[in-house]
C-alpha cells in the first residue's frame, strides 16, 4: 500500500498492509536524523524508515508587507535559545492593552482571507499523488492567547467573556474561509483536516468544562462539519489529560484523536481503547517525556509493542511521537521506534 492508502483504511476501519507510521519533530531532529542515516532529505528519511507522512498544504502570503519576524495578525516573535536548539516565542502581543471589544473594533486591524493566494495548492499536490493530504482547520484560542498574553487570554475566559466571543468568532471565521478556500483548490483530496485546541495539562483540563461547552465546541463544531461536508476526516490535536471532555469532543465529530500523552492523568491506553476505540481512531502514542527522550532503546521497543498490542487491538491506529520529538532524544531511539513499528505493525 502507498501512504495514502494505509491512511484512509485505517481512517475507514479497514485492516492495511500494516500499521501506518507518521512523524513530527523540530527542525533540528529533522537535521539530526538526516545526518545519521546519511539522508540528504526529510523523503528520503520516511522512505528509509517507512513513515507515511502526510503532506501539508496551504496558501501563501501576498498581505500588507510585515515587519521582520512579525505575522500577520501582528504577533511579535524571536528566536529563544534552548539546550539543543530554538523555538520562536511569542514576544509582542498585539490586543494586550485593549480593554473593551470597541477598543479592538477601534484600534485593530483583523486579517483579511483575501491576503492569502490559494492558487499554488494545485502544484503542492502534484507528484504527491501516493501521500495523505492535510489541508484547512483552526486552533484559534492558542491565536487568542498571543494577541492578549497567555495569563490573560485565560483571565478572560471568566472577566471578558465578550471579548473572548468576539475575537473568537473573527478568528474562526477567518480559519472556515481559508479552509473552504483550500478545498476549492484540490476537491476531494484533502484527506484530514486539523481542528486543534490544547485543553488538558498534566493532570487534568486547563479549563473548566463548562468553558470547553460555551468558548470552544459549538465553534469547533462548524468546523468539524465544514471538513467532513468536504469528505474529510477531523484530526484533532489536544496535549495532555482531557479524558473528561473526550465524549463531547467525539460529539461533535472528531474522527482522529492525537497525541494520546498516557502518562496523563487519566490517559491509559486501555481505558481510552476500551471506552473510545470503537469511535475515534488514535495518532501517536509514543512518549516523549522520558521514553524517547531519556529510556533506553529496548524501552522504546517495548513501548511501540505495547502501543500496537493495546491502541493498534483491531485497527484504528496510526503509530507516532505524542508531540514533536525534540532534540534531547537520541537518534537511536527514534529509529528504533520506527523499525520497530514497521516490523511489528506488519503482524497487526
Amino acid at each position: 500500500m502507498t501512504p495514502l492508502e494505509r491512511w484512509q483504511a485505517v481512517l475507514n476501519r479497514e485492516t492495511p498492509d500494516r500499521v501506518p507510521m507518521d512523524w513530527w519533530s523540530t527542525g533540528e531532529v529533522e537535521q539530526k536524523i538526516k545526518t545519521y542515516l546519511g539522508c540528504e532529505t526529510m523523503d528520503a528519511v520516511c522512505e528509509r524508515l517507512h513513515i507515511d507522512r502526510p503532506l501539508t498544504v496551504g496558501p501563501a502570503y501576498v498581505g500588507p508587507p510585515t515587519p521582520d519576524n512579525t505575522c500577520p495578525f501582528g504577533i511579535r516573535r524571536q528566536r529563544v535559545a534552548y539546550e539543543g536548539g530554538d523555538y520562536n516565542e511569542v514576544v509582542h502581543h498585539p490586543l494586550a492593552e485593549f480593554g473593551t471589544v470597541e477598543e479592538i473594533e477601534d484600534g485593530y486591524r483583523w486579517p483579511s482571507p483575501d491576503w492569502w493566494d490559494y492558487s499554488s495548492i494545485r502544484d503542492q499536490v502534484k507528484g504527491n499523488e501516493h501521500r495523505p493530504v492535510c489541508g484547512g482547520g483552526s486552533e484559534p484560542f492558542l491565536t487568542y492567547k498571543h494577541l492578549r498574553g497567555q495569563e490573560q487570554a485565560f483571565i478572560d475566559l471568566v472577566m471578558n467573556p465578550e471579548m473572548v466571543h468576539y475575537c473568537l468568532d473573527r478568528l474562526y471565521e477567518l480559519c472556515y474561509i481559508n479552509t473552504q478556500r483550500i478545498y476549492e483548490q484540490i476537491p476531494g483530496r484533502v484527506l484530514i483536516t486539523y481542528v486543534a485546541e490544547d485543553l488538558g495539562a498534566q493532570e487534568g483540563l486547563m479549563y473548566s468544562p463548562d468553558q470547553i461547552r460555551t468558548f470552544f465546541l459549538p465553534r469547533m463544531k462548524r468546523m468539524i462539519d465544514l471538513a467532513h461536508q468536504a469528505g474529510a476526516f477531523v484530526f484533532h490535536h489536544s496535549d495532555g489529560a482531557i479524558r473528561d471532555i473526550l465524549p463531547d469532543l467525539i460529539d461533535a465529530g472528531i474522527d482522529v484523536l492525537n497525541p494520546i500523552q498516557w502518562r496523563c492523568k487519566g490517559m491509559d491506553r486501555e481505558g481510552l481503547k476500551c471506552d473510545f476505540g470503537d469511535q475515534i481512531v488514535f495518532h501517536g502514542g509514543m512518549d516523549n517525556q522520558y521514553t524517547l527522550a531519556f529510556g533506553s532503546t529496548e524501552e522504546v521497543q517495548q513501548e511501540v509493542r505495547d502501543n500496537l498490542r493495546i491502541l493498534g487491538s483491531g485497527g484504528g491506529y496510526i503509530l507516532a511521537p505524542c508531540h514533536n520529538i525534540q532534540p534531547v532524544s537520541p537518534p537511536e531511539n527514534i529509529v528504533a521506534m520506527y523499525e520497530t513499528g514497521y516490523e511489528v505493525g506488519r503482524m497487526q
